[in-house]
C-alpha cells in the first residue's frame, strides 16, 4: 500500500515537471487527481462543479439575471438593482455587471453577492499610492503602492504615480526619492565670485554681501601678502559646509512647518470642544421665559421649546414627549418642510451643516428624490432631536418664519 501511494507521488511529480519544462504552466494552479491542470471558466459563464475526479465544469450566466466578467474558478454573480432614483445606464448581460448612473464621484456598490445597491462615494489614493484603476461602472478607485522610480505626494482619486526627477549634472541629490516625495536637488557651486585679489576696482554690479561672501572674505588673504587666494576647489571641504548649512535651514523650516500645523490642529479640537460646550449649554440651562432673537428683529418665545434633556439612563418613552420633533403631527412637519423648501437647496444644506452633518452625508442627502424630508426624518431619529434645538438651528440661518411656525405648532401640542 504504502509503495503504491509513493509511485503515485512520484508519477504525479514527473508529469508537473514534464509541464513545466516545456513551459506549460497551469493558470488555475489546481489539478486533477490524474495530474491535468484544471480549466477556467471563460467570462460569461461561472463554476459549477469543482475539478477533483474530474476537470472543471461551467455553465453560462443568465441574461439579466448573472453575470461573469473575467475567467475565473468561481459561480456566476447576481446582477445588481440601481438604487431607487438613479436610471440605467446599461443593462446586465452574461460578461457584464449593471451599469448605474451614480454621477462625477460615485460607484455602484454592493454587499457580496446581493441584489441590493447604492451609490457611494469614491475611495481617494493617500500619499505614496498612485491610481490604478479610476473610480466608475467598473467599481470602487484601485490603488496601487508606487513602485521605485515614482511617486505620488498628493490625495487623488484620478492621479497615477510620476516618475521621479534626476539631478542635473550641475546638482548633486541631498536625497532620494520617496514613494511620497520627489527627488531634492541642490546645485554643487554655491559661492559667488568676487573681485580679483589686490584689486581696488569694485564690483560690475554691487549686491548686499550674502553668507557665500562672508566665507569668502574670510578665506581671501590681506592685500599686498603676496599669497593666492584660496578657491573653493582649493578650500577642499567648502562646498559640503554649505551644503549642511543648506540642509540645516531646510531641516529648520520643516521643523517650523510640523510646530505650524500641531498648532493649528489644537486650536481646532479647542474650537470644536468649546461648540460642543456652548451647544450642551443651551440645550440644559434654558431659563424660563429665555427669548429667541434672530437677526431680522423678531422676538419669539422658545421656552417650551428649550426645556432640558432626560438625565442621562432614563427610560423616558420619546412618544409621549411631546416636546421632541418626532412628535410633530404629520401635516405641522410637511408645513416646516416646505418653508424650507422655499429657501432653495442652500437653505436646507445650512440647517444641516448647523444640525452638525459632515458634508459627504449632506451631499448623499442631495441626491435623493426629497433631501429636505430625508434630512429632517434622519435627524428626528436621534438622541436630543428636539424642537428647541432646531429653533436655535433655524435662528442661525436667519429662518424666522419657520421659527414661528414651529412656535404655533408647540402651543397647539403644549402639556398643561
Amino acid at each position: 500500500m504504502m509503495k503504491g501511494t509513493m509511485a503515485a507521488l512520484q508519477l504525479y511529480l514527473f508529469i508537473l515537471a514534464v509541464k513545466v519544462a516545456f513551459g506549460k504552466v497551469c493558470i488555475s494552479e489546481q489539478f486533477t487527481k490524474t495530474g491535468e491542470c484544471c480549466s477556467m471558466c471563460p467570462a460569461g459563464s461561472g463554476l459549477a462543479n469543482n475539478c477533483g475526479q474530474e476537470d472543471t465544469k461551467c455553465k453560462p450566466c443568465k441574461d439579466g439575471v448573472s453575470f461573469s466578467d473575467s475567467e475565473s474558478l468561481s459561480a456566476c454573480r447576481l446582477c445588481a438593482h440601481c438604487p431607487s432614483g438613479i436610471s440605467e445606464l446599461a443593462r446586465c448581460t452574461p460578461t457584464q455587471e449593471t451599469h448605474c448612473d451614480c454621477g462625477e464621484g460615485f460607484f455602484l456598490w454592493r454587499d457580496g453577492n446581493r441584489t441590493s445597491s447604492l451609490c457611494a462615494a469614491c475611495s481617494m489614493c493617500e500619499h505614496g499610492s498612485g491610481v490604478a484603476r479610476e473610480c466608475g461602472p467598473l467599481g470602487n478607485t484601485v490603488c496601487e503602492r508606487c513602485k521605485p522610480g515614482t511617486y505620488s505626494r498628493e490625495r487623488s482619486d484620478w492621479k497615477p504615480c510620476v516618475p521621479c526627477s534626476r539631478c542635473s549634472d550641475e546638482e548633486v541629490e541631498i536625497r532620494s526619492c520617496q514613494p511620497d516625495s520627489d527627488t531634492v536637488c541642490m546645485v554643487k557651486d554655491l559661492s559667488i565670485l568676487s573681485r580679483p585679489s589686490g584689486s581696488d576696482v569694485p564690483r560690475e554690479f554691487p549686491r548686499r554681501p550674502t553668507l557665500s561672501d562672508e566665507t569668502e572674505n574670510r578665506s581671501s588673504p590681506a592685500p599686498g601678502s603676496g599669497s593666492p587666494r584660496l578657491t573653493p576647489q582649493d578650500q577642499g571641504g567648502n562646498s559640503n559646509n554649505n551644503i549642511l548649512v543648506y540642509v540645516s535651514v531646510l531641516a529648520a523650516v520643516v521643523l517650523g512647518l510640523l510646530l505650524y500645523v500641531a498648532y493649528k490642529c489644537w486650536k481646532s479640537c479647542q474650537q470644536k470642544q468649546a461648540l460642543v460646550k456652548a451647544r450642551v449649554g443651551e440645550l440644559n440651562n434654558a431659563g424660563e421665559g429665555e427669548k429667541l432673537h434672530s437677526d431680522s428683529g423678531v422676538f419669539l418665545d422658545c421656552q417650551s421649546l428649550q426645556e432640558s434633556q432626560p438625565s442621562k439612563g432614563s427610560k423616558r418613552d420619546s412618544k409621549q414627549d411631546t416636546r421632541l420633533y418626532v412628535n410633530l403631527p404629520p401635516h405641522r412637519q410637511e408645513e416646516v418642510e416646505g418653508l424650507l423648501t422655499e429657501g432653495g437647496s442652500r437653505s436646507w444644506r445650512q440647517l444641516a451643516a448647523t444640525l452638525g452633518y459632515e458634508q459627504d452625508r449632506v451631499d448623499v442627502f442631495g441626491r435623493g428624490q426629497d433631501p429636505i424630508h430625508t434630512l429632517l426624518t434622519d435627524w428626528a431619529q436621534q438622541e436630543g432631536s428636539t424642537l428647541g434645538l432646531l429653533c436655535s438651528a433655524l435662528a442661525r440661518i436667519e429662518r424666522p418664519d419657520i421659527i414661528t411656525a414651529l412656535t404655533t405648532t408647540s402651543q397647539g401640542v403644549s402639556v398643561v
